[in-house]
């Protein structure tokens, strides 16, 4: 049994967008190109406003599908291979220690940790809803897990937003593109929350579109982080050549991607 991890960009979307530009295509030579219907002023207008949205449906369409391909687990860029394994090089757990994998999707990064942590156990949790729902389920992800042969990760649900476990539980936390998705959320306040979950002296791996426009300022939160007393606390561009480079960043819509470390 092989695991299956999914896409970050649903396949329903890409076939979703090349729909909608073959329906505006259809519409285009309709109403405004043959002038089977409609005739003078009203189908030069709708030429116009039904080829404008046919070629935005399909540039859109087109994106999805350069996504869907670049993020394909096993694909011939593994960008999300190269991504998870490279967050999970960052979490190290003491024997009999315990992760925890904050939004955890299908499991990808709880088990790459679990991986590399076997004499200790990740946590994933999740709320496994919202666009994600139909593609990203629990049980996904502990097919996975015994796929991959990781009895040491299992999986729970959880909202980010307020997690189900107590101060100090674990001894290392870590995320991977989760936080930027939640709307209409203070996203600084989101990270204390999963820091608050780890234990004196435990790490931390968070990685995320960490813009100003969509986090604040995450140089002064790290600065707050150390009058804390958190330790080792970076901010890593993961866009100079680490996972990607900056302008595969920018096209894929992930330019600001950066991996907060340290230490509690």
């Amino acid at each position: 049994m092989k695991p299956n991890y999914q896409n970050w960009v649903p396949k329903k979307m890409v076939v979703v967008f090349f729909a909608g530009a073959g329906a505006a295509l259809l519409l285009f030579v309709l109403f405004g190109a043959t002038g089977l219907i409609l005739h003078g002023a009203a189908r030069v207008v709708c030429a116009i406003v039904l080829g404008l949205m046919t070629l935005l449906l399909l540039g859109l369409a087109v994106w999805m599908l350069l996504l869907y391909r670049a993020f394909d687990y096993d694909g011939k860029r593994k960008l999300s291979r190269t991504i998870v394994e490279g967050v999970a090089k960052n979490v190290d757990l003491p024997e009999g220690g315990i992760g925890l994998d904050v939004g955890c999707g299908s499991g990808a990064l709880t088990i790459a940790c679990a991986k590399r942590n076997p004499k200790a156990q990740m946590i994933g949790c999740d709320i496994w809803s919202g666009a994600y729902k139909a593609v990203f389920t629990k049980e996904l992800c502990e097919r996975n897990a015994r796929a991959e042969g990781t009895p040491n990760a299992r999986f729970e649900r959880g909202d980010a937003t307020k997690l189900p476990f107590a101060d100090e539980s674990f001894d290392a936390v870590t995320s991977n593109y989760v936080y930027h998705n939640i709307p209409m959320a203070n996203r600084q306040n989101l990270l204390l929350e999963t820091l608050r979950t780890l234990k004196k002296g435990g790490s931390f791996a968070i990685h995320d579109i960490m813009s100003e426009r969509r986090h604040g300022d995450m140089k002064a939160f790290t600065k707050k982080l150390r009058g804390m007393g958190y330790e080792e606390v970076q901010l890593i561009d993961t866009t100079d050549g680490t996972f990607m480079k900056k302008k595969e960043a920018a096209w894929l819509d992930l330019a600001g991607s950066t991996l907060l470390v340290g230490r509690k």
